[in-house]
């Protein structure tokens, strides 16, 4: 066990405020997930919650007002020549206000906003994981009807498919929101250690292992490490918002299991589709996590898998499970890009920090669903819709059309490290010049292509804490398997009615 009063112990753990906040902003997903992390609900300036989806400034009468992350208000400079060198007329300026850091309190605020028909903001930067609900309320500009059709091609065709799903109206297919930067997780790792040990790590950000072997590995390179290190695998699984939408979520769909049958049916029809949890690769999800936690001694343990997670993991969530990687205290890690900017740094890992993709249940063609099975990575990120009360619609479609093109995109990734809806604008990027993450591209771009929305529709509020707990009472030995599926399913029919 590593010692907790070592000076280089300390020297890891330290990450400021400021820094966590300036790297969940660069990667998006910690903020961008719907309540997984949140910071203190001040929106960085201490007026984020104020109900005007914004911090209650108004902004610049002349401008367009875009309310988003603090991080994005802090290069609204350098976006705004972007935008200009994009082709946006030089009379169009833009004013960003910071939202509040929490992603729930920040849909509240836009909740209070839209309800009450105010005009301020113009656009709002809305969570990837909650966008659907204000499409189907009908309480943001179809895009559909008024961008540009060459913008409405790009996003058809060049943009990621299952960052688009998320920003169009399930029955319709009309398009709501521009996607302005997804996020997903990767798998960190110790490359220093993981290669002390004997393995090649050569090809490893594009090559992912079986969660079977990948637990192998784990625990081969922890017990050789036994007396620094004390665990081999963090992630998170407590009973939140984050077990049902993501770490359950990409790790069920790795092998090749659904909450409601294939991919067509996660955002509805409501009341209309299949509940599966109760067939055999989700069952197996929860016995090969259950053995990754507590081991062979499990009833329900699956033969071959490795015991690598501490019982702890039973309660953390994002940070809670950073803190011992980050602390030098494990070999590998699951987490958001914005980890990877904290543990890649030069005063944590540097270079000895490797990335690669989630591990896979079953490979992508045993699944009898399409687009599953194989490594799967949960979807988040962000969007831009406009304000239907806006007073400014026609600047605020122009300035949404400027977003679209590579070049913006290019320079938002390197100024934030925010990933490209377009994922190959990363390849024109300067690796160099990218600081930390310009390292982590290829396995960015690899799992960006193995994404997998969580089942976001009106009744998804109400079905995401039946399912995390289900799911948590199973990993917790508490209920069986089949029993927790059981119950699941009897939940969520209900729910669908």
């Amino acid at each position: 066990m590593v010692d907790t009063d070592s000076p280089n112990r300390r020297r890891r753990t330290g990450v400021s405020r400021r820094r966590f906040v300036q790297a969940a902003g660069a990667s998006g997903i910690t903020v961008g997930l719907a309540g997984c992390l949140g910071g203190n609900g001040n929106g960085g300036n201490g007026n984020g919650g104020n109900g005007n989806g914004g911090n209650g400034n108004g902004g610049d009468d002349e401008a367009v007002v875009i309310t988003a992350d603090q991080n994005f208000q802090d290069i609204e400079d350098e976006i705004q020549e972007a935008l200009w060198d994009a082709g946006l007329d030089n009379d169009i300026e833009i004013t960003v206000q910071a939202g509040d850091f929490e992603t729930d309190s920040r849909r509240d605020a836009y909740t209070s906003a839209l309800d009450a028909g105010r005009s301020d903001p113009d656009i709002f930067m809305m969570d990837s994981g909650w966008t659907i609900p204000f499409i189907v309320q009908d309480q943001l500009l179809n895009l559909q009807e008024n961008l540009s059709s060459d913008v409405l091609d790009r996003v058809e065709n060049d943009y990621l498919p299952s960052t688009v799903d998320t920003a169009v109206d399930p029955d319709s297919g009309d398009l709501y929101a521009l996607p302005f930067f997804p996020d997903y997780p990767v798998m960190q790792y110790r490359k220093d250690l993981v290669e002390d040990a004997g393995y090649d790590t050569e090809d490893w950000q594009t090559t992912p292992v079986s969660w079977e072997e990948f637990s192998q590995i784990a625990a081969d390179v922890q017990e050789q490490n036994s007396e620094e290190i004390e665990y081999a695998f963090t992630t998170q699984a407590a009973p939140y918002e984050g077990l049902a939408c993501c770490t359950f979520n990409e790790t069920m769909s790795s092998f090749g299991g659904a909450f409601f049958g294939g991919r067509e049916n996660l955002f509805g029809p409501i009341g209309d589709r299949p509940i599966t949890v109760e067939e055999e690769p989700v069952i197996e999800t929860l016995r090969a996590m259950r053995t990754m936690i507590h081991g062979q001694d499990d009833e329900y343990a699956l033969e071959g898998y490795e015991q690598i997670a501490p019982e702890a993991i039973l309660q953390w969530t994002e940070e809670d499970a950073r803190g011992p990687f980050t602390d030098g205290n494990a070999v590998f890690h699951r987490n958001w890009p914005y980890a990877v900017i904290i543990n890649g740094a030069d005063d944590a890992f540097g270079e000895d920090l490797g990335t690669m993709p989630l591990p896979y249940g079953v490979e992508e063609s045993e699944s009898d669903y399409e687009g599953l099975g194989g490594s799967r990575a949960a979807l988040g990120g962000w969007h831009l819709a406009i304000n239907p009360n806006s007073e400014d619609i026609e600047d605020s479609v122009a300035v949404l059309e400027a977003f679209s093109d590579r070049s913006v995109m290019q320079r938002v990734f390197e100024l934030g490290g925010n990933i490209p809806p377009i994922l190959d604008v990363m390849n024109d990027a300067d690796r160099d010049e990218l600081g930390t993450i310009g390292r982590y591209i290829d396995s960015l771009q690899y799992t960006g292509e193995r994404t997998v929305p969580r089942p976001v529709t009106e009744v998804w509020p109400t079905q995401a804490p039946f399912i995390y707990q289900e799911v948590n009472d199973a990993y917790s030995q508490t209920t069986a398997p089949d029993e927790a599926m059981s119950n699941l399913a009897n939940q969520l029919e209900q729910s669908e009615q």
